[in-house]
């Protein structure tokens, strides 16, 4: 008996080499130019496993630009037909392209005079006699030892769900921002949401002017929680910062003494923004990229925020 791994391996590679000859040969410009010049919406269909691929492809059209929802043959035939309307496009979906309860609603969707893009193994299936734009999906075997439970065509379908996804991105100039603006929740959505001046620190910031003492410093930096202080200089401009680490390492300097400017033992020129409307996860990255624990945020040197790498991480960017 084949081991699990060696059967995984097997089913990738039949899955894989599927997806590498569909590529070679893929026609998928009409449905794209059809979708794209609609007026209406996508209305994705199919049963079965091809609908449960289906109802993923409509929300990944709709999540990028194309709206689009999944609507089930049965509920179709039982009043939901009410859904589609005549500048609308139904993106058909039937490995066989015989599968009875959608082939039933295709001649009521034609009434309405709406256009059918079809994905079905074969073009003069019942389904493909249908269509105004056909996508190919057919298989020479499926990875099921059978041959019979939809794997390697259900990959495929998947994948030209995307492909058709893209495609109509690119087509309309999809923006990252226009992204942004279909996921305001998550990870994803606050890495392309979320903006400095949603994030920030501004109240109560821990501020010292110029000529402070280090004692002074510390007693601020301890109220203000954020393990630093950020020093002005006499025009109110962020001169320098006084973080927990400047802290340890003054302790271990000869000449340490809290009466002492806390300019004498704090960083110089910090790193700084001045655009409150950059994105949280750029923001983020310069972080990163200094290996600091504090970015301050200034409007005409001016400190108006910070941004904190443990706030930023709580969030999840």
């Amino acid at each position: 008996m084949q081991k699990a791994n060696q059967i995984a391996a097997e089913v990738l590679e039949i899955e894989a080499n599927e997806l590498l000859r569909h590529a070679k040969s893929v026609e998928i410009e009409d449905a794209v130019n059809l979708i794209y010049n609609a007026k209406g919406k996508v209305i994705v269909t199919g049963v079965g496993k091809s609908g449960h691929v289906g109802a993923k492809i409509a929300a990944t059209l709709a999540s990028t630009g194309t709206p689009s929802f999944f609507l089930h043959p049965t509920e179709a035939m039982h009043g939901d037909l009410g859904m589609i309307e005549k500048d609308d496009i139904l993106l058909a979906i039937s490995f066989s392209g015989e599968s009875d309860e959608l082939i039933k609603i295709l001649p009521h969707v034609k009434r309405f005079g709406v256009k059918i893009v079809a994905m079905a193994r074969s073009k003069t299936s019942s389904l493909g006699k249908f269509s105004d734009a056909f996508i190919d999906i057919n298989v020479e075997k499926e990875a099921c030892p059978l041959n019979a439970a939809p794997t390697a065509s259900t990959t495929l379908t998947l994948a030209l769900g995307d492909a058709l996804a893209v495609c109509l991105m690119q087509k309309r100039g999809f923006k990252k921002e226009d992204f942004a603006n279909f996921h305001p929740g998550g990870s994803l959505g606050k890495r392309l949401f979320l903006k400095v001046k949603d994030v920030m620190r501004s109240e109560n910031l821990p501020i010292v002017r110029w000529d402070a003492s280090l004692k002074s410093a510390i007693d601020t930096m301890t109220h203000g929680k954020l393990g630093t202080v950020l020093i002005v200089g006499k025009d109110g401009a962020l001169d320098a910062l006084l973080s927990d680490g400047d802290l340890r390492r003054a302790l271990m300097r000869e000449d340490f003494d809290l009466e002492e400017p806390a300019m004498k033992f704090a960083t110089l020129h910090p790193k700084e923004i001045n655009d409150k409307e950059m994105l949280a996860v750029d923001a983020l990255a310069l972080i990163e990229k200094y290996k600091i624990q504090l970015l301050a945020v200034v409007e005409n040197g001016v400190p108006v925020g910070v941004l904190h790498i443990h706030d930023l991480a709580n969030l999840g960017l």
